[in-house]
């Protein structure tokens, strides 16, 4: 098992930035792949963007390139969301995954691929 624990949500204005983190603990070294999906109200969950653990090869879905940025810090267990230039349509739950794979190009952005889901943690963006 894996436990995944998000942090950095907040309130911030439309313009500003968000630094999310998501630290792991448990079975780790069974980790490929590590992702950022988040929920607005009243619609279904989606994917941000992904990384692959070992490789460090990133995935950005089209909204967010440009202004997301996913690293990892593998000595921490750790992977980060930089998130610029929010918008109001970033206001979402964003939620940590962690996949044991393999994955293909695909993989990445399916939520069904992942294994382990953290909390959510709540970001919102005022206009």
């Amino acid at each position: 098992q894996v436990q995944l624990v998000e942090s950095g949500g907040g309130l911030v204005q439309a313009g500003g930035s968000l630094r999310l983190s998501c630290a792991a603990s448990g079975r780790t070294s069974s980790t490929y792949a590590r992702g950022w999906f988040r929920q607005a109200p009243g619609k279904e969950r989606e994917f941000v963007s992904a990384i692959r653990w070992n490789a460090g090869s990133t995935y950005y879905e089209d909204p967010v390139k440009g202004r997301f940025t996913i690293s990892r810090d593998v000595a921490r267990e750790t992977v980060y969301l930089q998130m610029n230039s929010l918008k109001v349509e970033d206001t979402a739950v964003y939620y940590c995954a962690a996949g044991r794979g393999p994955f293909s190009g695909r993989d990445y952005s399916n939520e069904r691929a992942y294994d382990y889901w953290g909390q959510g943690t709540q970001v919102t963006v005022s206009s």
